[in-house]
């Protein structure tokens, strides 16, 4: 293997994993009147991680802290910019977040955060939350605290993103659901594909399970019980490339197994289903709702839609959607090839219900 393949990818850190850093920087700051020059927390993937404090700047009745942010090899809007927490004492008790300079606000629904209240996605206002509450605790303090959590930049480097269309308005959102970013495009990862698919056709695999990440390919763990871990390979928003590889190695079956965001692109026919690689074509899933016996007045929602999962929620209860965009999954899958395997589509919702399945035979 060349020494390119062997190249471990340098994982970085997401924003909200910098965002919780630093507020515990500055809550301990506010609390203890010394600066801290750096906060280990833990992350949702199990592991500690420490930070280093670009700034600490204690006032009377509240502090500011703030990290860089270290995207890794991830060639991310967001790798260098100042991460910031303000926190300072509030009249009554408990923790109120929000977001400040930099950070968007939420206009439009279909997102896991309400129309008005700042981009902090579910998972990192926990985290953020959490580690508050513990170092309260720590120092057994009840009185009540605010944290603002800014990007000085963030509303210049929302203009690299997709945020104004899904309607966040006025600078990033503070995302991440594992504290760690694992890079989705460099030559190292597509190496790693296709170690992957080599070591399942070594133990004797013909046919291999594609998903988009881990919480996909804990369902699809689920749905195929007798294959063996080798055949789950993680292809993260490599579609086409995946594809590809799974036929030059003599696969004769691939499944593909993922949620609405990404799959919705793969039907398509984008094969790079990174959120910067293209946006969703509302109008395509509007055309698969007419096709799947839908109302004109829903599929014209559907064409004004904000997110794919917003679709997914106004037509759940419309499973023939569901499996014609699935067949449309293995359709652009077999144009992507040009035929000589079998393709599977599985579609899952967020907590895991199977929304829909098509099989098409390309040999």
């Amino acid at each position: 293997m060349s020494a390119n393949a062997e190249k471990k990818l340098r994982q970085g850190f997401t924003t909200g994993a910098c965002a919780t850093a630093a507020t515990k920087a500055a809550l301990t700051a506010l609390i203890t009147k010394e600066e801290q020059l750096e906060a280990t927390i833990s992350l949702p993937v199990g592991i500690f991680s420490t930070f280093v404090m670009e700034e600490c700047r204690i006032e009377e009745s509240r502090v500011v802290a703030g990290t860089i942010k270290d995207a890794g090899d991830d060639p991310d809007a967001t790798h260098q910019a100042l991460i910031r927490s303000e926190v300072f004492w509030h009249g009554e008790e408990g923790i109120v977040l929000d977001g400040g300079i930099g950070v968007g606000r939420v206009t439009k629904e279909g997102l896991p955060v309400p129309v008005g209240e700042a981009a902090i996605n579910p998972v990192p206002k926990q985290m953020i939350m959490e580690t508050a509450r513990e170092v309260l605790r720590q120092f057994r303090i009840t009185k009540g605290i605010k944290i603002v959590i800014s990007v000085p930049d963030g509303e210049e480097i929302a203009k690299k993103t997709l945020n104004g269309r899904l309607g966040i308005l006025g600078g990033i959102s503070i995302l991440g659901t594992r504290g760690t970013v694992f890079p989705f495009s460099t030559s190292a990862y597509k190496a790693s594909i296709v170690s992957a698919i080599n070591v399942a056709k070594s133990c004797g695999c013909d046919h291999v399970v594609i998903t988009t990440g881990g919480r996909s390919e804990k369902y699809a763990m689920l749905q195929y019980p007798s294959l063996p871990e080798e055949a789950f390979i993680e292809m993260g928003d490599f579609v086409g490339f995946t594809l590809k590889q799974c036929k030059r190695a003599g696969m004769r079956k691939v499944s593909t197994v993922g949620m609405m965001g990404k799959f919705s692109k793969f039907a398509q026919g984008v094969m790079m289903v990174h959120s910067k690689s293209a946006p969703v074509d509302f109008n395509f899933l509007a055309d698969v709702a007419l096709s799947a016996g839908v109302e004109d007045g829903l599929a014209e929602q559907i064409r004004g839609a904000n997110t794919a999962s917003q679709v997914g929620d106004m037509v759940a209860d419309h499973h023939s959607f569901f499996e014609k965009l699935c067949e449309s999954c293995c359709l652009s899958g077999l144009q992507e090839v040009k035929g000589g395997i079998t393709i599977e589509t599985s579609l899952y919702s967020m907590k895991g219900s199977l929304l829909g399945r098509a099989e098409l035979d390309g040999k």
